[in-house]
């Protein structure tokens, strides 16, 4: 006689139900706090940093990857129970890739309701042709799709362009800047464009890059993979996003904590003269009404084994 498997049945007016394994109720268990977190940190993110606003047109650009698709899902979902009004329309570039599947994006997002635009321009082309085979082709590439999704949001009549950076990405550019421009830049959740006429959003960006590979995952979105940049194995992003990942595997809450010192900047502790008036600083006989910040106290965490340690030291 075979063992029983374990079981759970619903509860509900269909006594008759059949009975189900009590692992698919855990699947639909960590889904909902999965997408409850998506839509709570998406949510923190629009206002914390008042990304969208009543009567926006929100212009979503659309990749075919597995971050575009989580933006444009949770961003539909927040829609139908904000407290303010505002349109979506999805957009996405045909950049003219050898093999992309022109048809795919469209039926999706057809299957959505979500009015959307496609744009047809061959950058693909462009690309190939002005940089070196073996050359990392990011950056003009992503001059060239700025350009293009700038003028497309002036035609449809976009208030905002949402892209879909996820936190990983922000933490990504970080170290990139850091470790290879020798600048302590990142990308911003707003920004105004240089020209001053297009405000860009990352709605994504306090979500973490497993949570939208899980949710693309549970949804089945039809991914289209980019033959242009993502088929270049040795990329510095793609190092460093593997470095970022060790990191998380070895050391749980460190990503976390390097995220959150992002929205905790000390100017006045940094070595940036544009930011903090250094040659104007002198002694005033008055005390900072925020505390000594010349003697810090930082509390570190122990390691495995080994107590904890309280520094204080002249910083």
């Amino acid at each position: 006689m075979q063992p029983r498997a374990e079981t759970a049945t619903w509860t509900g007016e269909d006594a008759a139900a059949p009975a189900r394994p009590a692992a698919d109720f855990k699947i639909e268990r960590e889904t909902h706090k999965l997408e409850k977190r998506l839509c709570r940190e998406v949510g923190r993110a629009v206002v914390h940093y008042n990304m969208i606003e009543d009567c926006d047109k929100v212009m979503v650009c659309m990749s075919g990857g597995k971050d575009s698709y989580t933006l444009l899902d949770i961003l539909l979902k927040l829609k139908a129970r904000a407290p303010i009004h505002f349109d979506l329309i999805a957009v996405n570039l045909d950049q003219k890739q050898p093999g992309f599947p022109e048809h795919v994006l469209p039926d999706y997002l057809k299957s959505t309701g979500v009015p959307f635009h496609i744009e047809n321009e061959d950058t693909y082309s462009i690309v190939k042709r002005l940089i070196p085979e073996g050359k990392t082709t990011c950056s003009l590439c992503s001059r060239l799709r700025r350009g293009i999704l700038y003028r497309v949001a002036d035609e449809l009549g976009a208030t905002k362009i949402a892209l879909g950076h996820h936190r990983d990405d922000i933490l990504q550019t970080l170290l990139l800047n850091m470790f290879f421009g020798g600048k302590m830049k990142s990308m911003p959740p707003k920004l105004v464009s240089d020209d001053g006429r297009h405000v860009v959003i990352r709605p994504l960006a306090f979500v973490a890059e497993k949570d939208t590979q899980r949710w693309s995952q549970h949804r089945n979105f039809p991914i289209i993979p980019c033959n242009l940049c993502g088929s270049q194995e040795n990329l510095q992003r793609k190092q460093v996003g593997e470095m970022l990942r060790d990191w998380e595997k070895k050391f749980p809450g460190r990503v976390e904590n390097m995220f959150n010192a992002l929205q905790n900047v000390v100017p006045s502790h940094l070595l940036d003269a544009a930011l903090y008036d250094f040659q104007g600083a002198r002694a005033t006989g008055i005390a900072d009404e925020n505390g000594d910040k010349a003697f810090d106290t930082e509390e570190f965490a122990a390691a495995p084994g080994l107590p904890g340690v309280q520094v204080v030291r002249i910083t």
